[in-house]
């Protein structure tokens, strides 16, 4: 694999795109690209393969749709390009993202398939006519592709975004099978938060040579967001939630729970207050749920109560506030949960709820570089308040000085000679200094 610079554009008419695409960008408002795809467009249009690595709300679906819709042969009703995702709500987003590229053109056949909807159906339309474009989940791409009611064999794209959910959710072994159909001089362009290690088989399987680009994250969450970090206090989370999002009259809330029981004895207490909330988690029947995003889109609700299944599989146009019930297991979702508002460069509120038995996974968050801002309830009123560790580290400040330098202390006390505090002094500054090192040498090893 190899790195490569690119020259960057501040605008997206730079990239030459053809007339159709050009008007849904002004339609819909898009005038700069960001940096992932400023790198990773032109490289696309030159043939390249890539592996794109940036975190959620990068900008990763535009940078592989409108070189590919751009480059689509509209005379040719044969499948040019196959894109996979883990999971369905992702595909529907993709394919949405899709269909307002092509709406200037009628020419363009976009179909979408997943699991959970209905198979026959999509056979009887694919006998019928083949898609230029292939957007769904591998299970039920690579389930069409086997009954030969799908022929992507002539494709010359293949797309596997959020390749690292794609592993964890163990559809690798589809995608596989997918890519294993496709012709040799397969363009392959691979997209992901992170690159697992188990990844790289794959990769080193289908992809000779590509452009490997990381798109580093310059702040782990945006700075338009306030995060704010709540205590419970051992007050009932219900009624914390439906106070916090009544307070303010948000725009658009959504609420994020661990589980789908949580999801639903939340949902239930919070529409028995008199709310109209929606609610989305795995164990709603598909069909229900893309109605309910439909909605959602729409501004139907206020209030969205969903499990980290949306997290990184729904884009919801003016979240203004997201609320964490409870901090995830994996705390990467923590960053995909918060990074739904506060995007474009809006202002966005994350409160993140958290009681005692949280303080390991608040440290850990610190560690990786997000920072809150402490509050509390008063009166009815959020409020400023202080951080929850000052008595800890007031303490250790105070008493946890390094057993070595205690002994130096003594010895020059006893010695009494001039400069003595001043010896000290440069002993801690030195001490500090090779503390310093050896934290950043084992958080490089980590």
């Amino acid at each position: 694999m190899i790195k490569q610079e690119n020259l960057m554009s501040n605008s997206f008419k730079e990239f030459g795109f053809q007339p159709f695409i050009e008007k849904a960008l002004t339609k819909i408002n898009f005038r700069e690209p960001t940096e992932v795809q400023q790198k990773l467009i032109p490289l696309i249009m030159k043939n390249q393969s890539v592996v794109g690595q940036s975190q959620t709300g990068s900008g990763k679906t535009h940078t592989f749709l409108l070189p590919i819709l751009n480059s689509i042969k509209l005379d040719n009703k044969s499948v040019q390009a196959v894109i996979t995702t883990p999971s369905r709500e992702l595909a529907y987003q993709i394919y949405e993202a899709a269909k307002q590229l092509a709406e200037q053109e009628e020419r363009l056949m976009i179909h979408n398939y997943v699991g959970g909807t209905d198979k026959q159906r999509q056979i009887e339309k694919l006998h019928r006519q083949q898609p230029q474009v292939v957007i769904g989940t591998p299970g039920r791409i690579l389930d069409l592709v086997s009954s030969n009611d799908l022929d992507i064999h002539n494709a010359h794209y293949m797309v596997v975004d959020e390749a690292d959910m794609t592993l964890d959710l163990g559809f690798l072994k589809e995608v596989d099978g997918i890519a294993s159909t496709l012709p040799k001089d397969l363009q392959m362009l691979v997209f992901s938060a992170t690159i697992p290690a188990k990844l790289k088989p794959f990769l080193r399987k289908y992809m000779q040579n590509p452009v490997v680009e990381v798109v580093e994250n310059k702040n782990i969450i945006s700075p338009t967001i306030d995060n704010w970090l709540l205590s419970t206090k051992g007050r009932n989370r219900n009624e914390i939630i439906h106070h916090l999002i009544t307070l303010g009259q948000p725009y658009l809330a959504l609420i994020f729970t661990n589980t789908k029981t949580r999801a639903d004895q939340l949902t239930d207490y919070l529409r028995a207050q008199g709310l109209k909330v929606a609610k989305i988690h795995g164990g709603i029947p598909p069909r229900q749920r893309k109605r309910v995003m439909r909605e959602v889109q729409n501004l139907d609700y206020q209030f969205v109560v969903a499990t980290d299944l949306a997290a990184r599989g729904i884009d919801i146009e003016g979240v203004s506030h997201v609320i964490n019930d409870d901090l995830p297991d994996d705390l990467e979702f923590f960053i995909h949960r918060v990074g739904r508002t506060g995007r474009n460069g809006m202002s966005g509120i994350a409160i993140t709820l958290y009681g005692p038995d949280d303080d390991a996974k608040i440290s850990e968050l610190e560690q990786m570089g997000i920072k809150f801002k402490p509050k509390a309830f008063k009166n009815g009123e959020i409020i400023d308040s202080y951080d929850r560790d000052r008595r800890q580290k007031r303490k250790v400040k105070k008493e946890q000085l390094d057993v070595n330098l205690i002994g130096l202390v003594k010895k020059e006390r006893k010695k009494r000679k001039p400069g003595y505090k001043n010896k000290i002094k440069r002993a801690i500054k030195r001490k500090e200094q090779q503390d310093r090192k050896i934290a950043h040498r084992r958080k490089k090893r980590s």
